[in-house]
């Protein structure tokens, strides 16, 4: 079973930056077989998909409301996923959750879109955007 826990999360002004860190560990494939997302939930609101990085870190997606503000970036030799946010608004303030997918595909470039496909969860951390 993969664990996964966030660090990195805060309080900072808007238009100001922060980067999210996500180590995995005690999974039962390497991390290497995993696409990791981050997903963020503010209060009232559905979880939603903010990035995701697929197992060799070429192929990416993200959010059209974070697109050219966020980067999201692995280091598979250190289990660890990072989400780098800037120019960050208000409206981003949310908790921010990392997630694993287990995939199997055979060039590592896959990853999924679907909150359910994403089968390991950490525990979530607060960022919060002051105007």
């Amino acid at each position: 079973q993969m664990q996964l826990v966030e660090s990195g999360g805060g309080l900072v002004q808007a238009g100001g930056s922060l980067s999210l860190s996500c180590v995995a560990s005690g999974g039962t494939f390497p991390f290497t077989y995993y696409a990791m997302g981050w997903f963020r939930q503010a209060p009232g609101n559905e979880r939603e998909l903010v990035s995701v990085i697929a197992r060799n870190g070429d192929m990416t997606f993200y959010a059209d409301s974070v697109k050219g503000r966020f980067t999201i970036s692995r280091d598979n030799a250190k289990n660890t996923v990072y989400l780098r946010m800037s120019v960050l608004k208000p409206e981003d303030t949310a908790v921010y959750y990392c997630a694993g997918d287990y995939t199997a595909d055979r060039y590592g470039d896959y990853y999924s879109r679907t909150r359910s496909d994403y089968k390991y969860w950490g525990q979530g951390i607060q960022v919060t955007v002051s105007s």
